[in-house]
């Protein structure tokens, strides 16, 4: 789940990881230019011709050429200037963690919320290398990255996706958590009931215990009230202590007019057009 983002911080820590916003190294596109090209280049601005030998035709059509090959050559260099700047750019690891396939479900924990220590209490307690995988987490840049071995460094990013687990449980129960989680709610992110008298009706996760790994993380459908296997196979990882018992509930509670009424029509067992006699 992690191999793209474990692979870097095996090669440097979590030290050799950049803040988003710091500035980056763009060379000058005028430094791309030759000595002659730059000059002629500025004349065709100045709106004034190319200075060529008057030797003959023969030079004259080969100078034009070539100043156009240079002309093209400074555009695709300045291009690729452009190009590459745009590549560098770096993403935090809380929306990369969100993006990875089978992480749908989570929402993005604003980082003010995490900065908060009282938001953390006794997190620390239940997450090894909690100190470095917070800082992980945050993007903070830590001096003893170097100090760790390829294993240490998988433990650490694997107790950073804990730690924003158990975060993201309590995150999802307060307003901004909760407006966050109806976005996902109304694009569907979750998924829909598979019953088919529910009609498609959109799913919210649920955990069946606010114990860490006790179940893997289910779908409840608020029309049947029921609970059902997410279809997706990565979900199965996904722990459902990280959406807890609570959540669900307090969502319909919150905002009530997205509570469907039950299905009207129910499934009638029958044999031979015979419905069957119960005991």
């Amino acid at each position: 789940m992690h191999r793209d983002r474990g692979a870097a911080a095996a090669a440097g820590g979590a030290g050799d990881r950049k803040r988003i916003g710091e500035p980056m190294d763009r060379s000058s596109p005028s430094t791309s230019w030759g000595f002659s090209g730059g000059r002629e280049k500025e004349r065709i601005v100045a709106g004034k011709q190319p200075e060529v030998p008057r030797s003959g035709s023969g030079s004259t059509a080969m100078s034009m050429s070539k100043l156009a090959d240079e002309e093209s050559g400074t555009d695709s260099e300045e291009s690729d200037v452009d190009v590459s700047g745009s590549d560098g750019e770096d993403t935090s690891w809380i929306s990369w963690f969100c993006s990875l396939r089978g992480n749908e479900f989570f929402c993005e924990v604003d980082e003010d919320y995490i900065q908060d220590d009282f938001n953390l209490c006794g997190l620390s307690n239940q997450v090894p290398y909690y100190d470095y995988a917070l800082d992980l987490i945050l993007d903070v840049e830590s001096s003893h990255g170097d100090m760790f071995t390829e294993e240490q460094n998988e433990l650490i990013e694997s107790a950073a996706e804990m730690l924003y687990g158990l975060i993201h449980v309590r995150y999802i129960i307060t307003s901004k958590g909760l407006a966050a989680m109806l976005d996902k709610y109304k694009n569907v992110d979750f998924g829909r009931c598979p019953r088919v008298n529910c009609s498609g009706q959109p799913c919210l996760p649920v955990g069946q215990s606010d114990i860490p790994r006790s179940s893997s993380v289910k779908i409840y459908c608020p029309r049947c009230e029921d609970i059902y296997t997410p279809r997706s196979k990565y979900l199965s990882n996904i722990d459902g202590t990280y959406f807890g018992t609570t959540f669900t509930h307090l969502f319909l509670m919150t905002y009530p007019h997205l509570k469907p009424q039950k299905p009207a029509q129910q499934y009638i067992p029958r044999v031979f057009g015979f419905k069957i006699h119960k005991p």
